[in-house]
C-alpha cells in the first residue's frame, strides 16, 4: 500500500514539474489574441457592454405591465370630524360636528398599470440600443489600443533579444581580444597600455551585457503585463526580425469610417439626435391604462384586524388616464436650442477629425519612409563598421596595426550596432502607427 501511495505521489510530482517547466510560445498575432481575451482593460470594456445590454432590457421593462400590491393597517386614534346640518339630526345649531369611522381599519389592494402611449418610452428604447452600439465601439477601440501597445511591446522584446545576441558576440570578441593581447604582452610583442585598453573595453562590455540582460527582463515583464499574462511567466517569441521590415508600406484605400474614433463620433451624433427627439416627444400626451382591486375592513377591536373570518368589503376600479402637457414656461423650447447647438458642435468635430486624420496618415507615412531609409543606412554602416573592425584586427594580428586602432574600430562597430537597433525599433513603431492611422491595425 505504501509503495502504491509513494508511486502515486511521485507520478503527481513528475507531472506537476513537467507542467511547471512548460513555456508558452507565441507569435505577434497570438500575443494580440491572448491580450484581447485577458487584458484587464478589455475585460472592463466587455463588462461595460454587458451593462449596456442590461440598460436596453431596463428600458423595455418600463413599457411592460406594472403590478403592485399593498396592505394598509391603521389605528385611527382620533377620528376625523365632519359637520352636518343641524336640521338633519334635529339640532337647533346650524352645524353639528360628528365623528365617523372605526378605531381600526385595514385594506389590501392589487393595482395594475399599463402604458398605452408615451413617446419618451420609444425614443428612450432607441437611445438605449444606440448606447449599446456605442459600448460595442468603445470595446473595439480598447482592443485596437491594446493591440497597439502589445505590438510595440512585442517588437521591443524582439529587438532587445536581437541586440543582446550581438552584445554577447561583442563580449566574446572582446574577451578573445583581451586574451590575445595579454598573450602578446607576455611574449613582448605589445605594451602594457595595449592590455589596459583591451581590459577597459572588456569591462565596459561586461557591464553593458549585465545591464542589458536586466533591461530585457523588464521589457519582457512589460509585454506580459500588456497581454494580461502573469509577469513571472516565461514567454518565447516565435516571430523573427526578417528582411520584410525593410520594405515600404504599400498605399491602401482609406475611408474615414475605417477609424473607430470616427465611427464613435457618428454614434455620438445619433445619440445627440435622439436626445433632441426625446425632448420633442414630451410635447405629446401620454396615455396609461390602470386598474385596482382590493378589500377593506373597519373594526373597533384591534384583534379583529387579523381575523380572516371578519367581513371584508371588496372594491375595484379600472380607467384610462391621459396626461396632456400644455405650457412649461418655454422650458422645452430652450432645451431644444441647446440640443441643436450641440449637434452643430458635433458637425464641426467631424470636419476637424477628418483633417486631423488626413494629416496623421500623411505624417505616419512619411515617418515610415524616413525610418526605412535611415534603417537601411544604419544597416550599411553597421556592416561597414564590422568589416573595418575585422580588417583592423587582422592587421593588428599580423603586426602591421596598433591595438588602439582595434579598440577604436570596435567602439565604432558597437556604436553602429546601437544606431541600427534604435533605427530598427523606430521603424517597427512607425509601421504600427501607420497601420493604426489607416484603421488596419486590428
Amino acid at each position: 500500500m505504501y509503495k502504491k501511495l509513494l508511486f502515486t505521489i511521485s507520478l503527481s510530482f513528475i507531472m506537476w514539474f513537467a507542467t511547471a517547466q512548460e513555456v508558452r510560445q507565441m507569435s505577434l498575432q497570438q500575443a494580440i489574441d491572448y491580450a484581447l481575451e485577458n487584458n484587464p482593460t478589455i475585460i472592463n470594456a466587455k463588462l461595460a457592454e454587458n451593462i449596456a445590454d442590461s440598460r436596453v432590457s431596463e428600458n423595455i421593462a418600463t413599457g411592460m405591465p406594472q403590478i403592485n400590491g399593498g396592505i394598509d393597517i391603521a389605528n385611527n386614534f382620533e377620528l376625523p370630524t365632519s359637520f352636518l346640518p343641524g336640521t338633519i339630526v334635529g339640532s337647533p345649531d346650524p352645524e353639528v360636528p360628528i365623528q365617523f369611522g372605526t378605531r381600526y381599519s385595514g385594506s389590501a389592494t392589487l393595482s395594475l398599470s399599463q402604458m398605452i402611449f408615451d413617446g419618451s418610452f420609444f425614443v428612450g428604447l432607441e437611445g438605449a440600443k444606440t448606447y449599446r452600439e456605442l459600448s460595442i465601439k468603445d470595446l473595439e477601440k480598447t482592443k485596437i489600443d491594446v493591440a497597439e501597445v502589445v505590438s510595440k511591446s512585442y517588437y521591443a522584446v524582439l529587438v532587445s533579444e536581437f541586440r543582446l545576441n550581438l552584445i554577447n558576440n561583442n563580449y566574446g570578441r572582446l574577451d578573445t581580444l583581451l586574451n590575445e593581447t595579454t598573450e602578446m604582452y607576455k611574449s613582448g610583442f605589445v605594451e602594457k597600455i595595449d592590455v589596459n585598453r583591451s581590459k577597459v573595453q572588456f569591462n565596459n562590455i561586461t557591464v553593458e551585457k549585465a545591464s542589458f540582460e536586466k533591461l530585457l527582463q523588464i521589457t519582457r515583464a512589460n509585454l506580459n503585463f500588456q497581454m494580461g499574462l502573469p509577469i513571472e511567466e516565461s514567454l518565447i517569441l516565435t516571430d523573427k526580425l526578417m528582411e520584410y521590415v525593410f520594405e515600404e508600406e504599400a498605399d491602401e484605400q482609406f475611408s474615414y469610417s475605417n477609424r473607430i474614433e470616427y465611427s464613435i463620433l457618428q454614434t455620438n451624433q445619433q445619440l445627440a439626435f435622439l436626445d433632441k427627439k426625446l425632448n420633442n416627444v414630451r410635447y405629446l400626451p401620454s396615455v396609461d391604462l390602470y386598474a385596482t382591486v382590493g378589500a377593506n375592513l373597519g373594526t373597533g377591536d384591534a384583534s379583529n384586524i387579523f381575523d380572516i373570518s371578519n367581513q371584508w368589503y371588496n372594491f375595484g376600479l379600472v380607467g384610462i388616464r391621459m396626461k396632456i402637457p400644455i405650457f412649461d414656461g418655454l422650458q422645452k423650447h430652450y432645451i431644444n436650442q441647446q440640443k441643436k447647438l450641440k449637434m452643430e458642435q458635433i458637425g464641426q468635430t467631424f470636419n476637424q477629425m477628418e483633417k486631423s486624420m488626413d494629416l496623421e496618415i500623411k505624417n505616419s507615412k512619411v515617418k515610415v519612409e524616413n525610418a526605412i531609409a535611415l534603417l537601411n543606412t544604419q544597416k550599411e554602416n553597421m556592416e561597414i563598421a564590422k568589416e573595418v573592425y575585422e580588417v583592423t584586427k587582422e592587421k593588428y594580428q599580423a603586426g602591421v596595426g596598433s591595438n588602439l586602432e582595434v579598440i577604436n574600430a570596435d567602439a565604432d562597430y558597437k556604436l553602429a550596432q546601437t544606431n541600427f537597433f534604435i533605427a530598427l525599433y523606430n521603424m517597427l513603431i512607425a509601421k504600427v502607427d501607420y497601420k493604426k492611422s489607416i484603421g488596419k491595425l486590428l
